[in-house]
């Protein structure tokens, strides 16, 4: 079997409410992605989503790397992809190119293998803790709190995750509200907060002490920058909750400071650290260290997949308990709390193609993307409250 032809789609879509952090209080109401079709000789084909705006990267290791080749060697091809950016490394666009062709890969092999990835992966199809994360600073109370009630009481969810940082009284007052409705559940709300790295370590420090007075967290996620493996380590040092932290990193060489100083408490791995492959890398090494591993939302819950084959992953992240578009749909469950992955070989996405081009552009809008507005002005310095017209535009219809 050897690999053949390479497609790639963009599409945009609208999202079932408006979503955002501290870093973007107005929000966005629209998504945008890529397709990633890698075909073979033997009509077998692996899909992802993702790698947007990396689409001349991806089609420079399609044509240098990958076409010609038996897909089904998966690890080897992705050393030979990770080492044709020796040079200038293979971190940011380079990874997002990386990522996205070796999960198409993984799921052709899978897809060859006439199984579902969890099975090619190693896994036991054993349900996966799971949490409701809203992503969604921008909504108002009253709608964060049904949201919440509607995962809680549709899905069983009994753990949340809520995005904070800019105005303490309103992110301890939505902390109450998240656990409220997640007790619907009937089970134990378990508590997660997010201040998408706003905060400096003594920033967070203090605003965690505050929320410890009233709530167990779970954990803090990146309550400081990325590469602050010592800023990370001083808020680990001086709070109860556990630091969970690696988002928004790479590669398994951009985790070393972070294992090395013991900087995290809970590391996070995804499909987009230079795809599946480097994801696994990451939780193995964490592994070895006796470091536990959470996944982040991925499309179609295909994370499900790979904490089959971790055994160090405590929970893995949902924004949306069913597909967020009808470009595809996902054989992934979502019951009383946990995820449910499916028999279908490979990913166990379908792709509705007659959906797909009715939302195909040509150029993903500035506003559809996943961080639209970048870092917040202040961040790490001072805190800047949303706006009135911030405020007004994130919550509208």
């Amino acid at each position: 079997m050897k690999i053949t032809e390479l497609k790639t789609t963009l599409f945009e879509y609208s999202l079932d409410r408006t979503m955002g952090d501290a870093n973007s209080p107005r929000g966005r109401k629209k998504a945008g992605n890529c397709l990633v079709e890698v075909f073979t000789d033997e009509g077998i084909s692996g899909i992802s989503i993702g790698g947007g705006g990396s689409i001349p990267q991806i089609k420079m290791l399609f044509e240098g790397v990958l076409l010609g080749q038996d897909p089904r060697a998966v690890k080897s091809l992705w050393k030979r992809m990770v080492d044709r950016f020796f040079k200038g490394g293979h971190d940011g666009i380079a990874n997002d190119a990386i990522s996205v062709l070796d999960v198409a890969l993984w799921d052709l092999k899978s897809k060859y293998n006439n199984e579902p990835l969890w099975k090619t992966l190693g896994g036991n199809n054993e349900k996966i803790n799971v949490y409701a994360s809203d992503i969604a600073l921008p909504i108002s109370d009253d709608d964060l709190y049904q949201w919440y009630l509607k995962m809680a009481t549709e899905y069983g969810f009994n753990a949340g995750k809520l995005k904070v940082g800019l105005d303490q009284n309103s992110d301890l007052k939505r902390l109450q509200l998240m656990q409220d409705a997640l007790k619907h559940s009937g089970k134990e709300p378990i508590l997660y907060i997010d201040s998408n790295e706003y905060w400096s370590p003594k920033q967070t420090i203090r605003k965690i002490s505050e929320m410890e007075e009233r709530f167990t967290l779970g954990w803090i996620e990146e309550p400081a920058r990325r590469w602050d493996f010592l800023g990370l380590k001083k808020v680990s040092d001086a709070l109860q909750t556990p630091v969970c932290a690696g988002e928004n990193l790479d590669t398994l060489g951009d985790f070393l400071p972070y294992f090395h100083h013991r900087s995290a408490d809970i590391i996070q791995v995804s499909h987009g650290m230079t795809g599946i492959t480097g994801a696994i890398q990451i939780a193995d090494a964490a592994f070895g260290l006796e470091i536990p591993v959470t996944l982040g939302g991925s499309f179609g819950i295909i994370h499900s997949h790979i904490a089959n084959a971790i055994p160090n992953c405590i929970t893995l992240e949902v924004p949306h308990s069913e597909p967020e578009t009808k470009v595809f749909t996902s054989d992934v469950k979502i019951k009383d709390g946990y995820a449910f992955v499916g028999n279908k070989p490979g990913l166990g996405i379908e792709i509705n193609f007659e959906e797909l081009s009715k939302h195909k552009v040509k150029t993903v809008s500035q506003r559809a993307g996943p961080s639209p507005y970048g870092r917040r002005p202040g961040a790490g310095l001072y805190e800047i409250p949303p706006s009135k017209e911030e405020i007004s535009e994130g919550q509208s219809k």
